[in-house]
């Protein structure tokens, strides 16, 4: 009688200590039964039940901040990119990381610095996304590691029809690599924090950085002007094309159009400072601040990030992990090993709200850098970046 009592006792308490995590998520299709499955693997381990609700991406962000303070919104988001976070944060309504993540070895530090909010880490990253030059092996037989090499190889393929290297000239956000290596930048970077009144867009190395994308199409011939990504894409699958600056999301036209390739990072441009070093997009699991689950939803938010479940959600996607030992278990993939080197010799794109102030006015200045030969690319920037202080203030 004692014994049922105690056995009836002990599962009354299980009970009551196990908590029920609602997870919204905007993935779709196998990703969304990766997650369901993540979460029959929780429940199973820990008796905590998991509720996934679809939300769709665009409105995650505003119908949190309106539900979570009323105890309606979710313990966990799965997933939000970076740029998200200051506005969030702002709003109070994300609950930072730190105390719950105490190994971040196995994450890659782009990764973790893009998730990291003044001084805190609002969220456990999950996969990201960074540009890489993706070259024809037919064309190219070995990738060139320096600007020489590169120079060489382009022009080599370039004449008669075909081209040796292409990209979107005029796009800041892929060209954020050259002028990175440069030493142009959005926001100085403090210490991991981002000083808002520090925009280098205009300095030295942003106008030599605006020159060389100037001289790729006027100075080695390389880019003829009208070339966008898509007209890139088109000449790459139609295999007219060399070498092709863009990120993971054209992966799968280049597979179907059964190009042997291969993915390697920018090399170093003639007379930069530092190396190639793209713009990195991370997404990751948020905990509401509001939750009252925290500890059994911080759990469930690591077992996604982990390598397993990482390398189990590479398979359901293609995304690329954040995980490094999942990247390793993964290294025969040529699209996790080229752009997971890209992501993590990347810079994260700025996560603060300030950054919708720039990409209007920066964007319309590198267009013009490209748009004729020799341009005054000091004055071109420096208007940019009056531009963006102004919207700023």
């Amino acid at each position: 009688m004692k014994k049922a009592f105690l056995a009836l006792s002990l599962a009354l308490v299980s009970q009551a200590s196990a908590a029920n995590i609602t997870v919204w998520t905007h993935f779709g299709t196998a990703e969304l039964d990766w997650l369901k499955q993540q979460a029959a693997q929780f429940e199973k381990k820990t008796g905590n039940k998991v509720t996934v609700v679809s939300v769709p991406f665009d409105t995650i962000p505003d119908k949190l901040i309106q539900s979570a303070p009323k105890g309606q919104g979710p313990d966990l988001v799965v997933t939000l990119p970076q740029d998200r976070l200051g506005q969030l944060a702002s709003a109070g309504v994300v609950e930072p990381m730190d105390k719950y993540v105490t190994s971040r070895t196995d994450l890659d530090k782009t990764a973790v610095n893009a998730f990291t909010y003044q001084g805190k880490l609002l969220g456990i990253p999950m996969f990201a996304e960074a540009v890489g030059v993706v070259y024809n092996k037919k064309l190219v037989s070995k990738a060139p590691t320096s600007w020489n090499e590169f120079l060489k190889v382009a022009q080599a393929n370039t004449g008669n029809g075909k081209f040796g290297y292409l990209a979107d000239l005029g796009n800041a956000y892929m060209n954020y690599g050259i002028i990175s290596a440069y030493g142009g930048y959005v926001f100085k970077n403090n210490g991991g924090t981002l000083n808002v009144k520090d925009v280098g867009l205009s300095n030295t190395g942003a106008d030599k950085a605006s020159a060389f994308l100037n001289d790729l199409r006027y100075k080695y011939n390389l880019v003829p002007e009208g070339v966008d990504g898509g007209s890139a894409k088109n000449a790459f699958t139609d295999g007219r094309l060399a070498m092709f600056l863009t990120g993971p999301w054209d992966m799968a036209d280049i597979k179907k159009a059964k190009i042997d390739y291969g993915i390697m990072q920018f090399p170093t441009p003639p007379g930069a400072t530092g190396k190639w070093s793209p713009f990195v997009g991370v997404q990751g699991t948020l905990m509401s601040a509001y939750s009252k689950n925290k500890a059994a939803s911080a759990a469930f938010a690591k077992q996604m990030s982990s390598a397993d479940a990482q390398v189990a959600f590479n398979k359901a996607g293609g995304r690329i992990p954040v995980s490094l030992a999942a990247r390793t278990r993964l290294k025969a993939d040529p699209v996790v090993a080229g752009f997971g080197k890209s992501i993590s010799a990347g810079t994260p794109m700025p996560n603060v709200p300030q950054m919708g102030a720039v990409w209007g006015p920066w964007s319309n200045a590198i267009a013009q850098s490209v748009q004729k030969s020799g341009q005054n690319y000091s004055q071109i920037l420096d208007k940019a970046v009056q531009e963006i202080n102004g919207n700023i203030k």
